[in-house]
């Protein structure tokens, strides 16, 4: 699964990098330990609010990781819901509508994975430590997750308050391959530049298009991954020093 992420990049240079053309009101801080629950940046296509008639255009929105499908009686769902396996996204009730015309992109500059190490230290419970690693692309660049997004209307809210709507997004995941398979049985799900219109494109109906054709495992060799601190566990940690490298125990040195 993927619990945690970085996003750092500024929102000038997402706009320029994901060519949007609207951006939100709200500007979120660089954040080093994105978490479930926490608010971040999605790019999508979609209409604009106060024209529900004028074709799609490329946004800059904010949403909650955890996606709440309409349906639901309250927000609290969306903790659970913050990874869609792409195995089974098209056929689960609380993602195939979000999958068929509510896809986005979830700029990351890495992300968090925990590998338990064989014969490593072990905690007050008896269980082994997990070590942190922190997985990113060897250029340096901005990984674009596969993403879906929801909207949720709060029916304890008003008609007119701003909290009535809330837009929630999930990631996709699927078996992680070549190295990075032997810190998690799963990773993010991606999306090259070139393939960033169609998976956007609200038009392209994900019930009978086949847009798993469009996501793919990172290619050998373009991830590197490193350990980082355990300070990265708890959320309240959050700045540039959670991305550097620390030593690796023999056991972690997977790379």
């Amino acid at each position: 699964m993927c619990g945690r992420y970085a996003a750092s990049r500024n929102p000038d240079d997402l706009v320029e990098e994901f060519e949007v053309v609207a951006r939100p009101e709200e500007s979120l801080e660089p954040d080093y330990n994105v978490a479930p629950t926490k608010k971040a940046y999605a790019v999508m296509d979609r209409a604009p609010r106060d024209d529900k008639a004028a074709p799609p255009r490329r946004e800059l929105a904010v949403v909650r990781w955890g996606l709440v499908p309409s349906w639901a009686k309250d927000a609290s769902i969306g903790s659970r819901m913050i990874n869609a396996r792409m195995e089974t996204v098209a056929e689960k009730p609380a993602y195939k509508r979000a999958f068929a015309k509510r896809r986005c992109l979830l700029p990351a500059d890495g992300y968090y994975e925990w590998y338990t190490p064989q014969d490593g230290p072990k905690g007050k419970n008896g269980k082994p430590l997990k070590q942190p690693f922190f997985i990113r692309p060897t250029d340096g660049g901005v990984l674009a997750m596969a993403g879906l997004y929801e909207l949720w209307r709060d029916p304890t809210k008003d008609d007119g308050d701003p909290a009535a709507w809330l837009m929630t997004a999930t990631v996709l995941t699927t078996t992680a391959e070549d190295a990075v398979g032997m810190i998690h049985d799963r990773m993010p799900l991606f999306v090259e530049p070139d393939r960033w219109a169609q998976w956007l494109d609200p038009a392209l109906d994900g019930t009978t298009s086949d847009l798993t054709a469009l996501l793919v495992p990172a290619a050998p060799g373009r991830l590197d991954a490193y350990p980082v601190s355990t300070a990265v566990n708890a959320v309240r940690n959050n700045g540039p020093e959670l991305l550097e490298p620390i030593a690796a125990e023999p056991d972690d040195a997977l790379f």
